[in-house]
């Protein structure tokens, strides 16, 4: 096995399935499989999911006459959901769970708590981390590479939707558009690529976190990642 540890990052946008607004199941469902098969390989697995398919900080609160701020903890607030729905299929199909939040919420969620996090992974525990940094005008994808260093991950596995992996346009709207199997983080950066933002990239180049762009709704994806195939789009 390539990696031991890892952080997936999931999108809100992905838990959407069919619908226009909110959780489906059935996207869950399929996570909380691959996910599964990854654990029962042996992987230590860490997630942060986005909350986009309830709430976008900085799109809804203009809408909503809100200042950046209060958008960006509502945004929080809705990872905090897609959570729990995503801890609920996991413990349904018997593997443990625990959802570690960065803003304090006792009743439903750990407090985020380093160690106890990485105490959780040993034990072979699927560790959700939630509510972002804590902090506003941080993005989800920077909270992942943030906790993937904490956690000491090997990797951060980025699952797309509809993508499967990194390109020089808009697959969806250019045809033409090229895809890259390797790059270097500065590429990112340097290009304006838009597969993530570039404090999250800074961050993972900083702590020599490799990436792993690819498209979550491929079957077997995160352990064919683990087993070392080449799949998506390779960030070093």
């Amino acid at each position: 096995m390539k990696y031991k540890r890892v952080l997936l990052k999931i999108s809100g946008e992905a838990l959407l399935g069919k619908q226009q607004f909110g959780i489906d199941q059935e996207p869950v469902k399929m996570i909380a499989g691959e996910i599964k098969k990854a654990v029962d390989l042996g992987a230590e697995i860490a997630v942060v999911v986005g909350g986009g398919n309830i709430f976008r900080g900085m799109k809804n609160s203009a809408k909503l006459g809100m200042d950046q701020a209060s958008g960006d903890y509502v945004g929080m607030l809705a990872t905090v959901m897609n959570a729990i729905a995503l801890q609920c299929a996991l413990n349904q199909i018997g593997v443990p769970c625990r959802v570690q939040s960065a803003i304090s919420m006792n009743q439903i969620a750990e407090p985020y708590i380093r160690h106890r996090a990485i105490r959780h992974l040993e034990k072979g525990r699927v560790v959700i981390f939630a509510a972002g940094t804590g902090n506003p005008f941080f993005t989800t994808d920077t909270a992942a590479a943030l906790r993937a260093s904490e956690i000491n991950a090997e990797a951060m596995l980025m699952a797309k939707n509809g993508v499967d992996g990194v390109y020089s346009d808009d697959p969806k709207t250019n045809p033409e558009a090229k895809k890259f199997d390797k790059i270097v983080y500065d590429d990112i950066i340097k290009n304006g690529l838009k597969v993530m933002d570039t404090a999250a990239c800074a961050l993972c180049k900083q702590n020599n976190i490799p990436i792993v762009v690819f498209d979550f709704e491929l079957k077997d994806g995160i352990v064919d990642i683990l087993n070392a195939k080449d799949l998506g789009t390779y960030i070093n």
